[in-house]
C-alpha cells in the first residue's frame, strides 16, 4: 500500500480515535471543507446550545440573566474559563468578550505606556492587517506618528519570521510588543516561549494575536509568563460568523486598571450599585467593556465541548498527521504543476498549508467548483486546512486528487485570476 492509494487513506481513518466527531458537524452537501483557518463548521453541540439559549430568552424573558442553564450574567466567564486550557490559562485569566479587534484595542490601552524615549510598538510586516490598523490608531490616540513609532520586523523572505530578528528588534525605545501566534497566510508558529522570556529580560510587556493558534496549536501563556492574548472564536473554535472573542490576562496583572472601561468589568457583586465610581473586576473580567452577546456565544458553549473531552495535545497531533500528509501528496502529486509550498515542512507549522502559485486565484475558483473549499490570500496562496475535528485523510487524498486533475487540465483557465470580494 502506498501513500498514493485511496485504500491508504481509508485505513489512516479507520485507526483515527478522532474520526467519530466528524458527525457532529454539518459539512456542506457534496463537499470537501479544507478553509476552517477562515471559518469553523456548525456543529450540532453548537447548534443546540444556541437553541438553547434563544430558549431561556423565550421561557424567560429577563430573568435569563440568573435563571436557566447558562444564566446570561455569568456567561462570559464560564465560556472564558473553559477557554482557558486552550492557551494555557489558570484561573481567572481568561474572558470571552468582544472581537480580536476590540480587545486588541482594550489591551493596547491597558499595556502601551510611552514614558521618555520608550515610545514604540514593535509588530510585523506578516500580521493581518486589522492588528496594524488599531496599533496605528492607538499611536495617534497618543498623538505618534505610527510611521515613526510602530516599528515592523521584516521577514527574510516573506513568508517566515526569525525569532532573532524579532529580539534584536526589542530595543530600549520599545514600550510594547504584539505578534500573532501562528502567521495567518504561511502558518508559521512562533516561538512564543523564548519570544516573551527576550521581553521580559528588557522590561518590554508582550502579548499575542491567537487567531490562527487557539484551537489548532498548544499554549502555555501562564507558565510562559506571557503578559496577554487575544483570539477570535470563529476559525478552529468553531463558534460561528462574528462569535464572540476572547482574551487572557496574566494573574501577575490582575488588579490592573483596565485602559478602556466599561459597566461589565465590574466586580458582579457591586456591578449593581448603580455608582460612578467603578469597582472593577480582580481578574480577567474587568476587561469587559460591554453587555455579554449571548447568542453570539451562545454556540460556542456547544463546541468547547468537544475541545474538553479530546484535549489539545490529541487535536494537535492528528493536526500534525493531517497536514503532513497533505504534504507528501502534494509532493508525490503535483511535482510538474509549479507550486512552491509557503508553509513550515516540519513542526512549526499550524493548522493549515499554503501553496503558493502564480494562478492561485483561478485555481480557488475550480477547486470550489470540483467541491473543494479552500481559501485564496493575495497575491499567490491557496490556504487548505485540514481540520482534526471533521475533516479526514480521505478528504485529503480527494483533495489533492482534484487538484491534480484541475493543474493536468488546466480546468483553472476558464476563470478569472482575480479573488472574490471576499477571498
Amino acid at each position: 500500500m502506498t501513500l498514493h492509494t485511496l485504500s491508504h487513506a481509508q485505513e489512516r481513518d479507520r485507526q483515527d480515535k478522532l474520526a467519530p466527531y466528524k458527525n457532529e458537524f454539518y459539512i456542506p452537501a457534496n463537499s470537501i471543507y479544507m478553509d476552517g483557518n477562515s471559518l469553523g463548521l456548525l456543529s450540532k453541540r453548537a447548534e443546540r446550545t444556541l437553541h438553547e439559549l434563544l430558549n431561556t430568552w423565550k421561557t424567560l424573558g429577563i430573568d435569563g440573566w440568573t435563571e436557566g442553564e447558562h444564566p446570561w450574567f455569568y456567561l462570559s466567564e464560564q465560556v472564558g474559563e473553559k477557554m482557558a486550557p486552550l492557551v494555557g490559562g489558570m484561573q481567572g485569566e481568561t474572558i470571552a468578550t468582544g472581537s480580536t479587534t476590540t480587545n486588541l484595542h482594550q489591551l493596547v490601552s491597558t499595556f502601551y505606556k510611552p514614558d521618555g524615549n520608550k515610545t514604540k510598538i514593535l509588530a510585523d510586516e506578516l500580521n493581518f492587517p486589522s492588528d496594524i490598523y488599531a496599533l496605528k490608531s492607538q499611536l495617534q490616540l497618543k498623538g505618534y506618528d505610527p510611521d515613526e513609532h510602530l516599528v515592523r520586523v521584516k521577514s527574510r523572505d516573506g513568508r517566515y519570521l526569525q525569532e532573532d530578528d524579532i529580539i534584536e528588534a526589542m530595543t530600549t525605545d520599545v514600550a510594547l510588543i504584539a505578534l500573532p501566534a501562528v502567521l495567518y497566510r504561511s502558518g508559521q508558529v512562533l516561538d512564543m516561549e523564548k519570544l516573551t522570556k527576550a521581553a521580559h529580560e528588557r522590561n518590554i510587556p508582550i502579548g499575542f494575536d491567537l487567531c490562527h493558534s487557539i484551537g489548532a496549536v498548544e499554549h502555555q501563556l501562564h507558565d510562559w509568563g506571557t503578559d496577554f492574548a487575544f483570539w477570535c472564536t470563529y476559525k478552529h473554535l468553531n463558534g460561528g460568523p462574528g462569535s464572540v472573542g476572547g482574551l487572557f490576562i496574566h494573574e501577575k496583572h490582575f488588579g490592573k486598571t483596565p485602559g478602556l472601561a466599561g459597566w461589565f468589568g465590574s466586580k458582579k457583586g457591586s456591578q449593581f450599585d448603580m455608582d460612578h465610581k467603578m469597582d472593577p473586576a480582580e481578574d480577567a473580567g474587568a476587561y469587559q467593556i460591554g453587555t455579554p452577546h449571548v447568542l453570539s456565544l451562545a454556540p460556542v458553549i456547544g463546541s468547547l465541548e468537544m475541545f474538553e473531552e479530546v484535549g489539545m495535545a490529541a487535536i494537535r497531533e492528528k493536526s500534525l498527521e493531517l497536514t503532513a500528509y497533505m504534504l507528501e501528496l502534494v509532493e508525490q502529486e503535483l511535482t510538474d504543476a509549479n507550486f512552491i509550498i509557503g508553509n513550515p515542512v516540519d513542526e512549526t507549522r499550524g493548522g493549515h498549508l499554503l501553496l503558493e502559485h502564480e494562478e492561485a486565484a483561478r485555481i480557488c475558483k475550480a477547486l470550489k467548483e470540483d467541491g473543494v473549499i479552500p481559501d485564496f490570500r493575495t497575491p499567490n496562496g491557496i490556504r487548505l486546512a485540514p481540520v482534526a475535528l471533521y475533516n479526514s485523510f480521505e478528504d485529503v487524498w480527494h483533495t489533492v486528487q482534484k487538484l491534480k486533475v484541475i493543474m493536468d487540465e488546466k480546468r483553472y483557465e476558464k476563470f478569472e485570476n482575480k479573488r472574490g470580494v471576499v477571498a
